[in-house]
């Protein structure tokens, strides 16, 4: 992919998007992104400061579309959507765990502030959001639901990435994944209404 004559910054995230998919956090840096852009280091320097500033820009166009995955059916029930963001959440990391390492282990791994604004978890308590309008979750239990769910999802992902399940079959990973996130969403649900 050749830069020409456009936006550059863009040009140089979607490089380090690319980057991540193939090799995680460590294959992404300012000298390759930029060779990959056609232009050299020196420029890349205008936009992004530093590595870590083109890791916070690769992160949030992930984000992005880890976001857009999780709320591609918006006609479901509030509880069939909620399990559709746990289930697209545990395919994004093992489907693309270079993409998974980059959002959730960077330099700076996000804080609690910056993940309240992130699209996974807006979309994600959304879902909740809709759960408490249809009588499904006590209003003031949703904050605890959000981190109970995301919990469930990230703990179960990195059990599959990682972990123990990383040598087990996909379709016993997803399986197991789908138990899993049944099972908070009962959790959350149940004497909250």
């Amino acid at each position: 992919m050749a830069y020409h004559h456009g936006d550059l910054a863009s040009a140089l995230v979607q490089a380090a998007v690319e980057l991540a998919r193939e090799g995680g956090l460590a294959a992404v840096t300012i000298r390759e992104a930029t060779r990959r852009a056609g232009v050299s280091p020196n420029a890349a320097y205008r936009h992004f400061p530093n590595r870590a500033a083109l890791l916070d820009a690769t992160a949030a166009a992930i984000q992005q579309g880890l976001a857009a995955a999780m709320t591609d059916a918006p006609d479901r029930s509030p509880a069939e959507r909620l399990h559709r963001i746990g289930a697209a959440y545990v395919d994004f990391a093992l489907d693309e765990p270079g993409w998974f390492a980059v959002v959730f282990f960077g330099i700076r791994p996000p804080d609690p502030a910056t993940v309240r604004e992130a699209p996974a978890f807006v979309a994600l308590t959304a879902a909740l959001d809709d759960l408490v309008v249809a009588g499904d979750l006590a209003a003031d239990g949703r904050d605890d639901a959000a981190w109970a769910c995301w919990a469930t999802v990230h703990g179960f992902a990195e059990l599959c990435v990682r972990g123990p399940l990383a040598g087990v079959e996909r379709g016993e990973q997803r399986r197991r994944g789908d138990v899993a996130i049944r099972a908070v969403i009962a959790g959350i649900g149940s004497g909250h209404a």
